[in-house]
């Protein structure tokens, strides 16, 4: 695969690379704003449980629906004027949200900053690979799959302070501002050299003009990988965004607040950077990605069981220690993940359709696992059996790990 998109005879770009992955956390931002603020939003509007899963999870309906198509059109289109108008809706929708005065405009405008994530994070991935050598490109997609967990835990951690303080509204207004200062900073950062006018690289533009969209999503829903990443990204990502989105929630009702519940929850966030980090530094030093992702699902198994179940009740230390080890260690999966949708596109033509696809099948994991998780605690009386839900999960991220191994061997490629 071509690994550059730079003009012939100029330096591969590390830190547009960088800005890259910078955007990304900046569109995790919205999306990490509303835990923080669900209690308060709680009581300003009137928010149930259901409503506030729903809340978690209606930012990835554009994703759950739209992905594959954004992948079929972002190279046609240009994959930094797509994250730059990402994130100028992602500044938008952010700030109409804020004068919101009842749930269902809320949820209107969180629906809207669903399209503008899709913008920015599903374009990220390509432009990374375009951008940097074959050499950083593993290491590098390993932080982009950091980017959900960077901003989570910076929001949490915030949260707890600006909240108090300012209200929610404020704090809608700040990641506007915050959005659209980001979009700035692409625009300048990654260099406009990179794209003819239409916004491809040259030599590609032939290529995609050659074939239709139509072969392109054929071949790219007719190949085994695809399917299995997106699956697999299902499993990880729909119970990662229960478990950490219901933190804040889950800790206030056990009467932490301020600092203490800031703190907790967003390294329980953070530590998932260390994950996807280290996904990547594995992959170049020779790891099966299959093992990788094994482990990955284990340890979030093990993790939710030592954090949910009752047995672990009278434990708060070996509890968060689970909350630790789900997080951390999951981060394993992501990363490892977008290293795959890379190489198990049927063609080069078909990276952007694979991870638009893989990017859908992680936008419905996100959509469905907090309300299901809410769902699953009103009925119980309480989030004791979260980690059966999780389990499930675990153990169907597991048989999709077999199956990708099984895919890598037939087509013959590397770990």
């Amino acid at each position: 695969m071509t690994s550059s998109l730079v003009v012939p005879g100029r330096p591969l770009s590390l830190g547009a690379a960088y800005c890259v992955i910078f955007s990304g956390v900046v569109a995790a931002l919205q999306i990490g704003k509303l835990p923080p603020a669900l209690p308060e939003l709680s009581q300003a509007l009137g928010l149930s449980l259901m409503q506030a899963g729903f809340l978690l999870s209606l930012v990835q309906l554009a994703g759950m629906s739209l992905a594959l198509a954004v992948g079929l059109s972002a190279d046609g289109f240009g994959l930094k004027r797509s994250m730059l108008s990402g994130l100028v809706i992602l500044g938008v929708a952010s700030a109409m949200g804020a004068t919101s005065e009842s749930v269902t405009s809320l949820m209107v405008w969180r629906a809207v900053e669903g399209f503008g994530f899709l913008g920015v994070t599903l374009p990220a991935p390509g432009l990374i690979r375009k951008l940097v050598s074959e050499h950083h490109l593993r290491k590098l997609l390993g932080y982009w799959g950091a980017y959900m967990p960077a901003g989570t835990a910076m929001t949490l951690l915030a949260g707890p302070f600006w909240l108090p303080e300012f209200g929610w509204r404020t704090w809608w207004l700040l990641f506007a501002v915050l959005s659209w200062a980001m979009a700035f900073v692409l625009w300048r950062v990654v260099p406009a050299e990179v794209l003819n006018s239409s916004g491809v690289e040259p030599t590609q533009a032939s290529s995609l003009q050659s074939v239709a969209w139509t072969q392109r999503l054929r071949e790219t829903l007719s190949a085994p990988g695809p399917w299995w990443v997106a699956l697999c990204f299902a499993m990880y990502s729909g119970q990662w965004l229960a478990v950490v989105g219901f933190l804040p929630s889950i800790y206030t009702q056990s009467g932490l607040m301020g600092a203490t519940l800031g703190w907790l929850t967003a390294l329980a966030a953070a530590v998932n950077m260390l994950g996807n980090m280290a996904s990547g530094r594995l992959l170049q030093r020779g790891f099966h990605p299959s093992a990788l992702l094994a482990m990955g699902f284990l340890a979030m198994g093990m993790g939710a069981l030592l954090a949910f179940a009752e047995l672990t009740q009278n434990w708060p230390l070996l509890r968060y220690a689970g909350v630790l080890l789900f997080s951390a260690c999951g981060g394993l999966v992501p990363g490892t993940l977008f290293s795959l949708a890379v190489r198990l596109a049927p063609h080069e033509r078909n990276v952007s359709t694979t991870v638009g696809w893989m990017q859908q099948g992680s936008a419905a994991g996100q959509f469905a696992g907090p309300p299901l998780v809410a769902w699953l605690a009103s009925q119980v009386g309480g989030w004791q059996w979260t980690w059966l839900a999780t389990g499930l999960c675990c153990v169907l991220g597991g048989v999709l790990s077999l199956l990708i191994a099984r895919t890598l061997s037939q087509q013959g490629v590397v770990s």
